[in-house]
């Protein structure tokens, strides 16, 4: 693949890469450019080996989480036990290119849903250790969660009921019930009652990078927020292998309470349903859906209800 277009009909090759940077950055544009991904919001151009371009290609959204990823990351970034792709450079729009764009660093690894982790042990303690370093107060200022990331459960309920109707009328969810009191055990949860914490907000497997069985690296800081870190604890359910959660468990700090571990499931159980619809999708050949982003799902979906009680 040598382009791809953005939502407003762009059409962005290698050469347009090349003249962005000659344009703005000339010192990076002798480097070698070549296609990498096509995420959600953004495109990824390889840029050297150790440097990519992001530009946005589809949802108008994806210019503010670009600008908000080059505000908040570089502070962040210092100190955490696994690669991120830290902004080095902005891009502002022009002629050439109507959006904003960046250069960050790159971060070598397969996407967990294509290679999922299957060392228990290693993907528990590396995940642990990324949470616990980046758990941290968020300052007055820092941004708030898109839909809803971080704040209250029960203002996704309804959003919950259409998706698990959704997908139990499509055939596929075995046991609908036992989703539905995984969520409602997460809701009468008592609230996150501690200060705003720093949330990666959206951890799915498409945005965390495997190597040799466990994680290496985090990707897509684009929903960066503040808030309830049980949005962020889910990601035991949907990352891990079966039997890695308690290991997870066990190595976070500071240790996690009864009532967030609960939150934890039921943002578990919304992402899982989320990621069926969209796997599904894929598999029909919809746009925008993403066919290796159910097989994680459903094994989520698994852990949480033979773990449920």
């Amino acid at each position: 693949m040598t382009h791809t277009e953005t939502h407003d009909r762009t059409e962005v090759t290698a050469e347009l890469v090349r003249d962005l940077l000659r344009d703005q950055h000339p010192d990076l544009a002798d480097r070698p450019v070549r296609f990498g991904a096509r995420g959600w919001d953004n495109q990824l151009w390889r840029l050297g080996e150790d440097l990519a371009v992001r530009l946005p290609w589809a949802t108008p959204a994806a210019d503010a989480l670009l600008r908000k990823e080059h505000a908040w990351l570089p502070v962040l970034a210092p100190g955490l036990p696994l690669p991120v792709p830290v902004p080095q450079r902005i891009g502002e729009p022009s002629e050439r290119f109507p959006r904003p764009w960046i250069v960050t660093t790159w971060v070598p690894g397969e996407p967990a849903d294509r290679a999922p982790a299957t060392n228990a042990t290693a993907a528990a303690d590396a995940l642990a250790a990324f949470l616990t370093a980046f758990h941290r107060p968020a300052p007055e200022g820092a941004p708030v969660g898109n839909h809803g990331r971080g704040g209250p459960l029960a203002e996704h309920a309804d959003a919950f009921a259409d998706g698990l109707a959704t997908a139990a009328d499509m055939g596929l969810i075995p046991d609908p019930d036992a989703v539905r009191a995984v969520w409602e055990d997460a809701v009468a949860a008592p609230v996150w009652a501690g200060p705003a914490m720093w949330l990666h907000g959206d951890l799915h497997p498409a945005n965390v990078l495997t190597a040799g069985g466990t994680l290496c690296g985090v990707i897509d800081f684009g929903d960066l927020c503040a808030g309830d870190p049980a949005c962020d604890l889910a990601a035991p359910w949907t990352l891990l292998p079966d039997g890695a959660v308690d290991r997870f468990h066990a190595s976070y700090r500071p240790a996690v309470d009864d009532a967030t571990r609960r939150r934890a499931r039921g943002w578990a159980a919304q992402r899982a349903l989320g990621g069926i619809l969209i796997g599904e999708a894929g598999v029909r050949g919809r746009p925008g859906g993403k066919p290796t982003w159910g097989p994680p799902a459903q094994a989520a979906l698994r852990r949480l209800v033979a773990t449920a009680g």
